[in-house]
């Protein structure tokens, strides 16, 4: 399942979000060999970046990044407008199993929001502030404060799923229901993080809310899609001139660059540099 679903408490003017990522997320996570602490800390943000990125009204992308001072140094996912997805996480130092928490693992590190719209070729940027020490604790008090809209936000993270539930009080819920935002939230906080990442959507707003009146809209795909441009990678070498790049070759033996956020390497020996500038296409190792 790698889906997200909005939906809608039609007697309370409350609604929500719900994703679940499994092959996706698992294809993000693919040879990257990040311990639990770090995959659970990059699961939590695509959990968050993909709930962006599902309320875009134009075409574009959301990118989430956060730049650490701490043992991970920096996180980036980034969503479109159809839900292609695609991140990486990086550390400067080992990280302890025992670190929990945004404050240990990022230090002071700073998370930024770009908004991309394709359309009109222009980029937004923010920055999130940091609010208490996790991503679901920063989002909340984010949304609440870009959306002006209570929020309630559930998010959870493992090898296998990544997932996250998104509560928000519309501004007529005063008016339906003046105990229904107290209700709907007291139930979320029973939610065990095992049910969040197991857990299809309408068994689990059925097992929270089997008394409340809910609408479900249709699902939405989420896809990981990040190709392996190795022509760019190349084109990126060759501006580097010729000389420079033998210098690399002379002193490494072969020239080797690794895109680090789709996770591949394009390496080139001699007569692989030799046709680089012949302007042939070398082949790729």
């Amino acid at each position: 399942m790698d889906q997200i679903t909005c939906f809608l408490f039609k007697d309370l003017d409350i609604r929500g979000q719900h994703v679940q990522l499994q092959e996706s997320w698992q294809a993000m996570l693919k040879d990257r060999h990040y311990p639990p602490v770090l995959t659970r800390l990059l699961g939590e943000l695509t959990a968050v970046t993909v709930m962006l990125a599902n309320g875009l009204k134009h075409e574009g992308k959301v990118t989430l990044q956060i730049q650490g001072s701490g043992p991970v140094a920096l996180l980036v996912v980034e969503a479109d407008h159809d839900l292609h997805i695609r991140g990486m996480a990086k550390t400067q130092d080992a990280l302890d199993a025992s670190l929990t928490g945004m404050d240990a693992l990022l230090g002071d590190g700073q998370m930024l929001l770009t908004l991309y719209n394709s359309t009109s070729d222009r980029h937004f940027q923010s920055i999130v502030p940091r609010h208490g020490d996790s991503v679901a604790q920063s989002f909340e008090h984010f949304f609440s404060q870009s959306d002006q809209l209570d929020t309630k936000l559930y998010l959870a993270a493992d090898a296998a799923t990544c997932a996250g539930l998104l509560l928000q009080k519309m501004p007529e819920a005063e008016q339906k229901d003046a105990d229904g935002w107290a209700r709907i939230t007291t139930l979320a906080e029973t939610l065990k993080e095992e049910e969040l990442l197991k857990l299809p959507t309408e068994t689990l707003l059925h097992r929270l809310y089997h008394e409340e009146t809910l609408e479900l809209y249709p699902p939405r795909t989420v896809t990981y899609h990040c190709p392996q441009d190795r022509e760019r990678v190349l084109a990126a070498i060759k501006a580097l001139g010729e000389a420079e790049v033998r210098k690399i070759l002379e002193k490494e033996g072969a020239v080797v660059v690794h895109n680090e956020l789709c996770n591949f390497h394009v390496k080139l020996e001699a007569a692989d540099v030799d046709a680089l500038f012949r302007d042939a296409d070398p082949p790729i190792q």
